[in-house]
């Protein structure tokens, strides 16, 4: 064992220190949310409230799951991240394919064309006159195909590709495989922690997004939660916020007057955040792994 000298237990002690501050200061301004989506709003006004809640309710989240609104809101957003994950990783990951092969004609063009786009875009006018041509308006497939390709992911993909030892699909061709089954049955189920880590990245940013859904949808049925939290958060009052949310939930408001706009906002917040907050632990183990092998090349 090696013996840790004064110098090395000072410095230690610094260390961790400064990162359980910097662990505390993160994580509390969530807790905080939570504690407040459970205290009554009419105490929540009066501040100080800080680690617990001084009047225990359950009243914003029974306003939430009893607004039919809100219920949709979230099924949509499920529906999003799965659907836009699955498809932007293979559509992805099949890009990333075709550029990582040397025979390829024209690849480097293809790259060079790829990576301009990570550094220009045709702005958000023409962007919007695109896709209002591509009749995709006020649709479920606007917040999935516009966002399908992701130039990062590729090349994280891409250099994972490279780096797969060349007689792995040597012998697959040799057996009869063709581009597309080698792909499938011998490059996907080795790139086990590279999909994981990109589809996560991939479903935090469509649960996450809600500048998409503001701009191109107008129908109350297709927006996602996260457009409608950002809608209850510019609202003053509770009055004015259900009027956005749910015209219905006004006669049960009378019921519930411990809600007020505060409340009932982290209330929702909690509803929107929980659910891509709890995948983290079951994918934790692949970030490091994933993101290093995608990022070095022999």
């Amino acid at each position: 064992m090696v013996k840790l000298t004064l110098g090395d237990k000072v410095m230690a002690t610094v260390i961790y220190t400064f990162l359980t501050l910097l662990a505390f200061v993160t994580f509390y301004p969530f807790w905080n949310s939570l504690v407040i989506s459970f205290n009554s709003g009419q105490d929540t006004m009066l501040g100080g409230l800080t680690f617990w809640p001084r009047e225990f309710t359950l009243a914003n989240y029974e306003l939430v799951f009893k607004d039919k609104r809100l219920i949709n809101a979230f099924i949509v957003s499920v529906l999003r991240t799965i659907v836009g994950t699955f498809l932007s990783v293979m559509a992805t990951a099949v890009l990333a394919y075709g550029l990582s092969k040397k025979e390829l004609i024209g690849r480097k063009f293809f790259m060079i064309f790829c990576l301009i786009t990570m550094f220009f875009s045709g702005g958000l006018i023409p962007t919007f006159l695109l896709v209002r041509s591509l009749g995709l308006m006020d649709s479920f497939w606007v917040m999935i195909i516009p966002t399908l390709i992701s130039v990062w992911n590729m090349i994280i993909f891409r250099t994972f590709f490279q780096q797969l030892p060349a007689g792995l699909e040597e012998s697959a061709k040799i057996d009869g495989c063709g581009y597309w089954s080698t792909f499938f049955r011998i490059v996907l189920p080795l790139s086990g922690p590279v999909i994981a880590t990109l589809a996560l990245f991939t479903a935090v940013f469509h649960w996450n997004d809600w500048f998409f859904p503001t701009i191109y949808i107008s129908s109350e049925n297709l927006i996602p939660i996260q457009t409608l939290l950002q809608k209850v958060l510019k609202a003053n009052t509770v009055s004015q916020a259900m009027s956005q949310v749910d015209a219905g939930a006004a006669a049960h408001m009378s019921k519930l007057n411990t809600v007020t706009g505060k409340s009932l906002s982290m209330a929702i917040m909690m509803v929107a955040t929980l659910p891509i907050v709890m995948v983290y632990p079951f994918v934790q183990k692949y970030f490091v792994k994933g993101v290093l092998i995608g990022s070095l090349k022999e």
